[in-house]
């Protein structure tokens, strides 16, 4: 980079860079996300739109900062199996076809792992992918 660009963006950088810097606070994150907001609007689909890549930027920018605040913690398959038989009021008892009451509560209790049998009913029977129920 050349000493001129260099002074141009020294000379810029001040007026722009609460829009183009990581998020380190709640304050700063949700003006990013407003401004990201206000680029969606002037942009939309357009990715020939002179400002396509700063609205790329910003959202990358976004996403660091909700990366490190809110990071995602992903369910195992028992987790998932708890849920949908919750989501659809199920019981051990409903689901006969993988196994007894006492083997669905070892699975549900962490005591026992799901097999592939059981993975291909649950799968079938809850209209999911097979990976819901595999770690």
């Amino acid at each position: 980079m050349t000493t001129a660009a260099l002074k141009t963006i020294n000379k810029t950088w001040p007026s722009v860079a609460e829009y183009l810097s990581v998020p380190h606070d709640e304050k700063s994150y949700h003006r990013l996300a407003d401004f990201l907001d206000s680029l969606v609007d002037e942009i939309g689909d357009n990715e020939d739109h002179p400002m396509a890549s700063l609205m790329e930027t910003v959202g990358v920018l976004i996403a660091e900062y909700e990366e490190i605040r809110f990071p995602v913690k992903t369910a195992g398959g028992v987790e998932a199996l708890a849920y949908l038989m919750e989501e659809h009021g199920m019981k051990q008892g409903d689901l006969r076809e993988v196994g007894s009451q006492g083997v669905i509560s070892e699975i549900l209790s962490g005591k026992r792992e799901l097999n592939l049998r059981q993975v291909k009913i649950l799968a079938r029977i809850f209209n999911v992918s097979p990976a819901v129920f595999i770690p």
